[in-house]
């Protein structure tokens, strides 16, 4: 009589790790580079943020002759305090506000204060900066 081993299935503990190991290692690699691309993807409200108040002063500005005038509502607003941006990530206020010049400032907080950008800026004449580093605008 032959004797016949019957074939068994399943997965052995070493494979079962070997799978454990390699999801870990992937999950490891693509976390930060997902945590960064939403941060990356938030960076869009400071972005909207700063634009629209931006052009709501150029129109303060256009109306008054003045960006800090007192017919202004936003320069009353943002003059040495902070507005909350739509979606929460940033606090965005005027470092400078003038007659002539200013300079509006967009603060992380939260978990976008992790982000390698810093505060974004946006002056008077469009330029735009970061006190950090990367492509953030």
């Amino acid at each position: 009589m032959k004797n016949k081993r019957k074939s068994e299935s399943g997965f052995t503990l070493i494979e079962l790790m070997i799978v454990v190991a390699i999801i870990g290692i992937l999950a490891a690699i693509a976390y930060p580079s997902y945590q960064e691309s939403v941060r990356k993807s938030n960076r869009a409200d400071a972005k909207a943020t700063l634009n629209d108040y931006a052009q709501r002063l150029q129109r303060c500005f256009t109306a008054y002759s003045a960006y800090d005038s007192g017919n202004c509502t936003l320069a009353g607003q943002i003059d040495g305090a902070t507005l909350e941006s739509p979606e929460g990530f940033y606090d965005v206020g005027a470092t400078t506000l003038t007659a002539t010049t200013y300079t509006l400032q967009a603060t992380p907080k939260g978990s976008q204060a992790a982000d390698s950008c810093g505060n974004l800026t946006l002056d008077h004449t469009g330029a735009r900066n970061a006190t950090g580093s990367g492509d953030c605008w």
